[in-house]
């Protein structure tokens, strides 16, 4: 039984991982287009963007942690979910990360207040929709603040770079993104938690 219960949390957290490269991918090549928009480029030459070779499994490490952390704090906390055991409505809050990102990149915002204004409406708009728990907001908030915290570090330490910086080190709508980033991989998360004990149960 504990073997088993091993091999589903791999398992999970190897779906996990992958989850979280892509979306490390999906804000890599909007944060490059929404530079190149703002210095009058044509957007769509990626050429010139090389992360460090740490940030994708970074990222997908980062996934692994948090998406074993959400349901491991639901079954501690025992908190009533508004969502159970729906894949469509995971699938759907993921197709509004991207939504949400990619409306970053090609909308036109006065100003970065404005625009990170914008962003956190809409990332708390994404937690109202498809968690509303107390513990997945809190870790939402969490994730962005450890998130943003470790970020502006590494940026400081010359690390990591982070053109047009108007938020100390890094950009202003960051923190929103990775909220928005966490509350996403933890419905991942707890969908496959609960699909792992159905199985059990079976």
């Amino acid at each position: 039984m504990k073997m088993t219960s091993v091999r589903q949390t791999v398992f999970r957290g190897a779906i996990l991982f992958v989850f979280g490269v892509f979306f490390s991918l999906v804000l890599n090549l909007l944060q490059v287009y929404r530079e190149q928009i703002e210095d009058g480029q044509q957007p769509g030459d990626f050429d010139h963007y090389h992360s460090s070779w740490w940030v994708l499994p970074a990222c997908g490490m980062t996934a692994v942690f948090v998406g074993l952390l959400y349901p491991f704090l639901d079954q501690r906390l025992d908190e009533p979910l508004k969502y159970r055991g729906e894949w469509s409505n995971v699938m759907r809050c993921v197709a509004v990360f991207v939504g949400i990102n990619h409306a970053s990149a090609k909308l036109e915002f006065s100003n970065n207040l404005h625009m990170s204004l914008t962003l956190a409406a809409m990332c708390i708009g994404l937690w109202w929709l498809f968690d509303r728990s107390k513990s997945g907001f809190v870790l939402g908030v969490g994730t962005a603040v450890l998130a943003t915290i470790l970020t502006q570090f590494l940026v400081y330490q010359g690390i990591y770079k982070y053109s047009k910086a108007d938020f100390m080190f890094v950009r202003s709508w960051l923190p929103s993104i990775f909220f928005s980033g966490g509350v996403t991989i933890g419905n991942i998360g707890r969908q496959l938690a609960m699909y792992d004990s159905k199985d059990k149960k079976d």
